[in-house]
Formats: structure tokens, C-alpha cells, sequence
């Protein structure tokens, strides 16, 4: 059995009693799965916290179909390994309107229509009333001043001037009917603990995390990969270096850094060492001054 590092042990300790509060006190909560390695965190405190049963709400995934193929093949096979229920949820009225062809669609339009107008859709169509995300406050400034409960009204909107006080890790979960909570039982972890904890118990990743050889083009400073969703533009190269994701999403607007990181060890040295966050190569983040707190307000995670 993996033992937890005492610094671990507190922070698992803490999302273990965000788990349990939320599905204690909410009617019909879900997990928001995006395939990265905060899910991937998420999903092993979650077992853990309700172990030895089954998780007691569904995962679901949000999909704009612009993923890595390796995304894909290891949610599948997470969701058939953990017995859990995988919700899948694409925005079909906007696929319906503009096409499934990735070059009809920007960073901002995915944004905007497969991500978070789709999260909408998703969460008011199942009914869900708690949402948990794992999202840190480490990541980004907006996300800095999130509650780790995040009320969100009928539209699921977020008010960063109405939310609640969380004193001595109580949470206030009464709603009216409509209303929800985003949770976030990672909040108070940082990149370093994420894989830290993946390390200590052993939890599956995507290989995108790992350095190797891949193509890639330089756009604007983000090494972007050469796949086959994103080709070069005029003036553009391929170019083969080594390089591994620190954040991953779609295809169209993650960026790679350079590293040598082939191992867990290795990225853990790595992580360690930086100075910037990981979602600096993220080019959805970039599209517009406070991009990421207007996302939210609108009902992005």
C-alpha cells in the first residue's frame, strides 16, 4: 500500500472532507473530468475518500472532440478500470452551426461555445447541483480568489462579490432549487503536490506529460503540436524537438515546453525548479486581458 507524505496526508485529509461534505449535503453532484493530471489527482482522492465502494456520482467530460487521440484512449480506459459512470457531453447545436472541422474554429470560439457553453448546457440538462473541478488557486490570478465551494446562480454564473465565507473548513451548501456550487477540493494543493500524490500512489497519466521528440510549430512563442488538427501556416516550420505538456487540454490552443523530463522524478525536479505557472503555454488564456475571470463569469470552470 502507497504510504503519503505527512504534508500529503493533510491536504488529502482536507478534499477527503470536501468530498464527503459535498455528496453528504448535495442532491445530485458530478466530477468534471478533463483528462489532466488534476483529474487524475481528483479521481485518486476520490476513491480514496469513498473506497471501499464506488464513487458515488458520475464523471463526466466535456468534450470538444479537438483532443489529443491520447487523451481519449486513456479516459476510456480510466473510466472502464474504475467502474465509474462517464457522461460524455459535446455541444452539437454549435458543431451543427459552424462545423467539426477544426479549422473553422478559433481558441476563443472552443472556449466560448465546446467548453463553456457546453458546461452550461450539460450541468442544467442533468440536473446537477455541485460540480467538483480541480482547479487550484495556484493556477491563475482569477483563480486565486475562487471558494472552494463557488455558488453559481440558474444560469450558472459566478459572482466573484457573492460567494460565501468558509471559516474552519465549514461550508455552506443550502441553495434554492436551480442554484449549484462549482468545488474545488484541490484548491490549497499546488502543481508540485499534484505530482507528488500521483507519484506517492502510483495514479495513471497521460503519456503528453512525459519529454520525448515531437513535432511542433512555433506560433507566437507557443510551441504548438504538429498534429493532425494543427498545421503550419504560411512562413511556419515543423521542427522536431523534445518537448512534454505541463498542462493539457485541446489541440488547437495547448502549447509544449522543451524538457528532458522522462520520469516521475524527473518532472518532480522539474516542477520544482520553475518559476512560471503551467498554463503559460495555454493560448486560450491569452486571448484577452482577464480572459480567464470573464470565462468564469460566464460559466467557465
Amino acid at each position: 500500500m502507497s504510504q503519503t507524505p505527512a504534508h500529503l496526508r493533510r491536504l488529502e485529509d482536507e478534499s477527503i472532507h470536501i468530498f464527503r461534505e459535498v455528496v453528504a449535503e448535495c442532491e445530485k453532484p458530478v466530477m468534471l473530468f478533463s483528462i489532466g493530471k488534476d483529474s487524475a489527482c481528483m479521481l485518486k482522492v476520490a476513491q480514496r475518500a469513498f473506497a471501499p465502494g464506488k464513487l458515488p456520482f458520475p464523471i463526466m467530460h466535456v468534450d470538444t472532440t479537438f483532443k489529443f487521440p491520447e487523451m481519449y484512449a486513456y479516459r476510456d480506459r480510466l473510466a472502464a478500470e474504475t467502474g465509474a459512470e462517464l457522461i460524455i457531453y459535446k455541444n452539437e447545436e454549435a458543431f451543427a452551426r459552424i462545423g467539426t472541422c477544426a479549422s473553422k474554429w478559433s481558441c476563443t470560439q472552443c472556449a466560448d461555445l465546446l467548453k463553456t457553453r457546453a458546461l452550461v448546457q450539460a450541468l442544467q440538462k442533468y440536473g446537477f447541483d455541485a460540480a467538483f473541478g480541480g482547479a487550484r488557486r495556484d493556477e491563475e490570478r482569477s483563480r486565486a480568489k475562487e471558494r472552494i465551494l463557488s455558488f453559481r446562480n440558474r444560469q450558472q454564473q459566478w459572482d466573484p462579490k457573492n460567494q460565501r465565507p468558509e471559516l474552519w473548513n465549514l461550508y455552506n451548501t443550502s441553495h434554492a432549487p436551480g442554484d449549484s456550487f462549482r468545488v474545488f477540493p484541490l484548491s490549497n494543493w499546488t502543481e508540485l503536490n499534484v505530482w507528488q500524490y500521483i507519484q506517492a500512489h502510483n495514479a495513471p497519466i497521460v503519456d503528453l506529460y512525459y519529454a520525448k521528440k515531437r513535432p511542433v510549430i512555433n506560433r507566437n512563442g507557443i510551441l504548438l503540436p504538429a498534429h493532425d488538427l494543427v498545421k503550419p501556416k504560411e512562413g511556419e516550420t515543423i521542427e522536431l524537438r523534445k518537448v512534454r505538456y505541463r498542462s493539457i487540454g485541446c489541440q488547437l490552443c495547448t502549447g509544449c515546453v522543451e524538457s528532458d523530463a522522462e520520469t516521475l522524478d524527473d518532472i518532480l525536479a522539474e516542477v520544482a525548479a520553475a518559476r512560471k505557472s503551467e498554463r503559460e503555454n495555454r493560448a486560450v488564456d491569452k486571448d484577452r486581458e482577464a480572459s480567464m475571470e470573464e470565462k468564469k463569469q460566464e460559466g467557465y470552470f
